[in-house]
């Protein structure tokens, strides 16, 4: 197996597992939204949800483009997942799904940056760009979610979970690493991911 290879199977893997995550959280934000009471909360985990299914969407057509499907076992354990998360919503009061999703959403940036590099060491040079978007809509979710639980008086008592650097260090930290400008004339995708809240 050559190093291209094995990055791919990396890319391979860590795509498969961000499809289920997408699903998960999507259900997860759909339960949230309609559990908050504040007309601006709802609008902006609304649209976070929709994020998500974009999200997912995109992931889809690469792993598509790879010749790999998801993996059956983890969606069904993201749907129950994320539906039951949807449901708690409505019973756990309104910091500790913020404080979730914030935590969740950190990692999700960090899963993504570490795509765009496999995508680079494997040879897909046209999937990096979307997903370091994806990072960097992930990570204005994260700092949503950051502000909501840091406006919460028992909020601000929590061990909060470590803060990703400034959003302009996804893009810079990558082609530093890269040693060069991104490389993305084709754009195959076609759409870019949006950001919300």
């Amino acid at each position: 197996m050559t190093p291209g290879d094995d990055n791919r199977d990396k890319l391979i893997a860590l795509l498969q597992l961000a499809y289920s995550g997408e699903l998960a959280a999507a259900y997860a934000y759909r339960g949230h939204w309609h559990s908050v009471t504040n007309a601006d909360e709802r609008d902006s985990i609304r649209r976070i949800e929709e994020d998500e299914w974009r999200h997912r969407k995109l992931v889809g057509e690469m792993l598509a483009r790879l010749g790999a499907e998801p993996n059956r076992r983890r969606e069904v354990r993201a749907t129950i997942i994320g539906r039951t998360l949807g449901l708690l919503c409505h019973v756990s009061g309104w910091l500790l799904p913020m404080y979730g999703a914030g935590k969740l959403e950190s990692r999700n940036v960090k899963e993504y940056e570490t795509a765009a590099r496999y995508a680079r060491d494997c040879g897909c040079i046209n999937l990096i760009d979307c997903l370091l978007e994806m990072a960097e809509v992930e990570w204005d979710h994260e700092s949503y979610f950051r502000s909501r639980v840091l406006s919460h008086r028992l909020g601000r008592r929590l061990s909060m979970w470590p803060q990703p650097p400034p959003k302009e260090t996804i893009r810079r930290s990558y082609e530093r690493d890269s040693g060069g400008s991104i490389q993305d004339e084709s754009r195959p995708l076609g759409k870019r991911a949006t950001t919300a809240a």
